[in-house]
């Protein structure tokens, strides 16, 4: 099998290049990336423009098969609060074989729409009635599972959840599944590191949120991860809505960006999800501590959490990259397409993504995203450059959308005006094809497996 790639337009790190050879080695990470280059004799041709592939950076696997099933009117104000309620009720009913069905298909169809690695922040931890599973590591097994068998890379971030609010509050009926005291979760990080390790998984660890942690439990996680492994990514939601803004602020005199970053060591291991409702003073400090705003712009649009002011984290020096979170929306570059829209609705302003280096918005927003992604994966996949995974997505040049343009023009069309996931032609994982003409190899059987599961736990 040839482990080389033509390819007559691609985007590299610092900008679009003509006539690239990629060249990887057994490892599936690319050991050459020349342009202008001769194309070999014997050597394929890729269909179109090759892009590199996405880190999906923040993932909660099950609510894929719950998206969808909130959008009514439950109440006089429906809020991210009452569609928690209703996610609750459905994660008490969530089996293993539940779980590994579901990720199965979402991480085929996160393949399938540019993702090629994805961040798992997987809080389900026991049993129906919150008791731990014999194998206590079970549904984080199960995702890693479904990663290895769809062949998306993998970050797993088991989260460390243990009150329902600010000041110690105990967790209420519908988090019984998710509580663990630290030395539990240490215990179960020890056991799953030499999984990943043998599936080239990363692991690392979620708090959940600050009001899910206390101080003196976020204090002795951090440690336990340091000795276990003291480069191992660090993910905590933070700042996602004006009410955790408010009970921070009455527990503790902060805001939350601020407590965080005045009593954790926050560098750049750190993914800071959504951190939407920040002061100056928290985008100024949160950037230059070098950690990663995790960005999910169609679950924010979905649950009304606020639009992240992305000018001034820019502004700042600030990494970034998106996730797709909930689920509600599967596709790479609907992501940078919902980002941008946004940013447009609030400034009244066309083309905010650009920047200086780059005048094409899909250009500027994807080598940013991707570099953010890779930061916050803990993996080496932040782009087309020696020394990184070959993980890339191929655009199908013959697509009508972009079918006889430029190829800054061709990424602008499949992210502003085609169907999105219909013009990606191919997407390779470590040098391994995991998509051909649009399509995963298990998309059937896991499109049948992932519709009965969902039914079976609506019957249920």
């Amino acid at each position: 099998m040839s482990r080389s790639l033509f390819a007559a337009d691609a985007l590299l790190p610092q900008g679009w290049a003509r006539d690239v050879l990629l060249a990887w080695d057994e490892t599936g990470r690319l050991i050459q990336v020349q342009a202008d280059a001769q194309a070999p004799q014997g050597v394929p041709r890729s269909a179109g423009p090759v892009i590199p592939g996405m880190p999906n950076l923040h993932s909660h696997a099950f609510q894929r098969a719950f998206a969808g099933l909130t959008e009514h009117r439950a109440g006089q104000q429906d809020s991210f609060w009452s569609w928690r309620t209703l996610m609750y009720r459905f994660a008490a009913r969530l089996g293993p074989q539940h779980m590994e069905a579901i990720a199965t298909w979402l991480y085929a169809e996160m393949l399938e729409a540019g993702y090629t690695s994805v961040c798992e922040f997987q809080y389900v931890h026991h049993d129906a009635d919150g008791r731990p599973y014999a194998d206590d590591a079970t549904l984080s097994l199960a995702l890693l599972r479904a990663a290895q068998r769809t062949g998306i890379g993998f970050t797993l971030l088991p989260v460390l959840y243990q009150t329902s609010g600010f000041g110690g509050l105990p967790p209420n009926e519908g988090q019984r599944r998710f509580i663990r005291t630290t030395e539990s979760m240490l215990c179960l990080l020890d056991a799953l590191k030499p999984v990943c390790e043998a599936q080239d998984a990363r692991l690392g660890l979620a708090p959940h949120s600050l009001r899910a942690v206390p101080p003196a439990a976020l204090q002795e996680a951090l440690a336990g991860l340091d000795a276990l492994d003291a480069r191992a990514p660090i993910h905590i939601h933070i700042a996602e809505q004006t009410q955790e803004v408010d009970d921070c602020v009455a527990w503790s005199g902060q805001r939350p960006v601020a407590w965080l970053l005045d009593h954790a060591p926050v560098d750049a291991r750190w993914c800071l999800v959504h951190a939407t409702h920040m002061d100056d003073g928290e985008y100024e400090r949160a950037a230059a501590s070098g950690a990663v705003a995790g960005l999910c712009p169609t679950t924010e649009a979905n649950l009304g959490d606020g639009i992240f002011d992305f000018a001034r984290w820019r502004a700042h020096g600030g990494a970034w990259g998106v996730g797709s979170d909930s689920h509600a929306c599967v596709n790479a570059a609907e992501e940078l397409l919902m980002l941008e829209y946004g940013q447009r609705l609030v400034t009244r302003q066309r083309n905010v993504g650009a920047d200086a280096a780059h005048r094409q918005v899909a250009t500027a927003l994807k080598l940013a995203a991707v570099q953010g992604g890779a930061q916050a994966a803990g993996r080496d996949v932040g782009g087309l450059a020696a020394g990184q995974q070959a993980d890339f997505v191929v655009l199908d040049a013959r697509h009508v959308a972009l079918q006889g343009l430029p190829a800054p023009e061709m990424l602008s069309a499949h992210v502003f005006a085609s169907h999105r996931t219909s013009a990606i032609d191919a997407v390779w994982v470590g040098g391994q094809a995991r998509v051909a003409a649009g399509r995963h190899a298990l998309h059937d059987e896991a499109a049948a497996a992932f519709v009965a599961a969902r039914r079976q736990l609506l019957e249920d």
